[in-house]
């Protein structure tokens, strides 16, 4: 392999008795094997190769040297030959300094084709049995302990000075008044860094400056605008149908949508951060994110000033958004703590909501996450997509984590984010059970629905039905109901992925072994069964 391809640090370690081999691998990879740099255990040197030795030393120089000469040229060969040999030896043991690795992650050969036959009667590296068995008994651990509130509030004083901790009464949406300071002429758009971003967003906020001092509240003597928090968080988890269930929550008549489906604002944008691999850009501050709810805001005021005839229906208006990353996505904490080692981070995104938003409604979307990752794989653009390279970055990131479990807990190691962007495919994120613990923390069970995409693809009408009783919104009308359940799919996987096929049997027996002890859990947690995915 190429010095290039050696994506994620080539250190070689001894340390650990299984072998990757055990996997079960693809039969029609190919004839080749695929080896990781710095590997020397397989060397083709070809049978047949004519090899002639130069002597160093001829019989007849031999003989004009002294014996003195001799014994100290063969002294001096030998003790050249241990020192390689001891270096040699430490550095398989402590890897090259120079290498970059996240968490000393041992590189293996993945092999292809009639190699990855041969290989399965050599000593396993990898007992996937004994890797199952070390996931069950991390299983069990105590709860993270939740951060006070001051120590929340004090990491974002300015998100807690702009949102009160109390919101208006009767009203179902969290809206509160802002006083308005600015001038009447000022744009209170101009600035919004989303605008920057969403073409949609943009043009929603040229239609609401346009009269937008027309809706502002009057109050002795001084203007106010309505702020709305969402009233419901879709959390997660992506390739699990959050995007279609979106869409059709915006067609009940009481739900008021933000323009935006994926702010990513709680676990992303407020830090600075839009992709990870980017760097550091720009912080997008909380009145930049509270504006797009004002679509929402809007249509709330709008029926609270003419609101004579005593109909409340309005004031049960509720806005929403989806960011599918909010369920796991605390990556930025580890860029904050820049050199300091934290093994898991100190806050998670659910400690601000739930701070600022103690009743918030949380909706979480799962699916089979053998399933969920080959979608994931799918999703992403990338060159020479195949079920035989899924297969191979299933094995690589399977091995990754492995490595991890043994210096790590499997809490730490489903939010550390070397090991998240070092294994080629998400495989951490079907990890539902961790991440669902740590909401479970700070929210009560009730205030969180979890649904399956197995059931809202099989029975809609049924699934949607029940979202819309965790929402207390009112029954739909026959033409609207029909609207909803007869939308067409959304996000659905495009024509050229469908062609690659489904996942090689091999690495769905991979998987589906690896992913048990957690649907187990998660099923004991949830008290259903289904969530252990066993007829999918």
């Amino acid at each position: 392999m190429p010095l290039s391809d050696c994506k994620y640090g080539c250190n070689t370690q001894t340390d650990y008795d299984y072998s990757l081999h055990s996997l079960p691998m693809a039969q029609n990879y190919g004839k080749r094997p695929v080896r990781t740099f710095f590997d020397f255990r397989h060397t083709n040197v070809s049978e047949n190769l004519d090899v002639k030795w130069v002597p160093l030393l001829s019989l007849n120089n031999l003989r004009s040297i002294s014996k003195v000469k001799v014994v100290s040229f063969l002294m001096g060969l030998t003790l050249t030959f241990l020192i390689m040999a001891s270096y040699i030896l430490t550095w398989d043991k402590k890897g090259l300094l120079f290498t970059p690795s996240p968490d000393h992650f041992r590189p293996v050969v993945v092999l292809t084709g009639t190699a990855a036959a041969e290989a399965s009667s050599e000593k396993n590296l990898i007992d996937m049995k004994l890797l199952v068995r070390i996931i069950g008994s991390k299983l069990e651990y105590r709860p993270r302990k939740v951060p006070d509130e001051k120590d929340v509030i004090e990491t974002d004083s300015h998100l807690f000075s702009v949102i009160p901790r109390h919101f208006l009464p009767g009203i179902k949406s969290p809206c509160w008044y802002e006083e308005f300071s600015s001038e009447l002429s000022t744009d209170p758009y101009r600035r919004n860094l989303f605008t920057l971003r969403s073409k949609s967003f943009k043009t929603v906020c040229e239609h609401l400056r346009t009269n937008f001092h027309q809706h502002l509240h009057h109050r002795d003597g001084k203007l106010f605008r309505l702020r709305c928090l969402p009233f419901f968080y879709i959390i997660g988890q992506p390739k699990c149908g959050t995007t279609d269930l979106f869409h059709r929550l915006l067609l009940h008549p009481e739900v008021k949508f933000n323009t935006m489906k994926e702010p990513h604002w709680w676990t992303r944008k407020r830090f600075g951060y839009i992709r990870f691999k980017d760097g550091f850009q720009e912080s997008f501050p909380v009145e930049d994110y509270l504006d797009l709810f004002d679509l929402a805001a809007r249509n709330i005021q709008h029926e609270i000033s003419g609101n004579s005839s005593g109909d409340h229906r309005a004031l049960q208006f509720i806005t929403g958004e989806a960011s599918a990353s909010t369920m796991w996505d605390n990556q930025a904490w580890s860029y904050l703590q820049g050199d300091r080692e934290e093994t898991e981070p100190p806050f998670l995104a659910q400690d601000f909501i739930h701070t600022v938003q103690p009743g918030a409604k949380i909706i979480i979307m799962l699916r089979d996450p053998v399933e969920r990752l080959y979608s994931d794989y799918l999703y992403f653009k990338m060159a020479n997509k195949s079920a035989e390279d899924f297969h191979q970055k299933v094995v690589e990131s399977v091995q990754l984590f492995q490595s991890c479990l043994s210096e790590r807990s499997l809490r730490s190691c489903a939010y550390n984010t070397n090991l998240s962007n070092a294994m080629p495919v998400r495989l951490n994120l079907g990890m539902y059970i961790v991440f669902l613990l740590d909401w479970l923390t700070v929210f009560h069970r009730e205030q969180i629905l979890v649904l399956r995409l197995e059931d809202y693809a099989a029975n809609l009408k049924v699934t949607i039905k029940k979202v819309f009783d965790f929402l207390s919104v009112g029954p739909l009308s026959e033409q609207v109901e029909a609207a909803v359940t007869k939308r067409p799919m959304s996000n659905t996987r495009r024509a050229a992925d469908r062609n690659l096929g489904p996942m090689l049997p091999a690495t769905r027996d991979l998987l589906r072994e690896f992913h048990q002890p957690l649907n187990h859990k998660l099923a004991s947690v949830l008290d259903n069964k289904a969530f252990l995915w066993s007829k999918t």
